[in-house]
């Protein structure tokens, strides 16, 4: 008599929805733009110094940015240079 204890059970998390690099940047770039900021020089100083004052908390652009590692930030945008030079 077979047994349910004879085959192994599976068990995945569901995957939590991640925004990718890209949309996080557009998202944060029209926050910055929205609050009278240059989205250009905050992000890029950002990006250096790891400090997330440089970006505003308007629309959770802070939080969302926060959320990805800079060097995926770098990556989304040497990328896209890359690709459209």
């Amino acid at each position: 008599m077979p047994s349910d204890f004879d085959e192994t059970m599976h068990f995945k998390l569901p995957k939590e929805e991640k925004d990718t690099a890209r949309e996080v940047l557009l998202s944060v770039f029209s926050a910055l733009k929205e609050k009278g900021y240059d989205p250009i020089n905050q992000i890029v100083g950002y990006i250096i110094s790891g400090d997330p004052t440089y970006i505003t908390s308007h629309n959770n652009a802070r939080t969302l940015i926060s959320k990805l590692e800079r060097d995926e930030l770098l990556e989304e945008l040497i990328g896209f240079y890359i690709k459209n030079v």
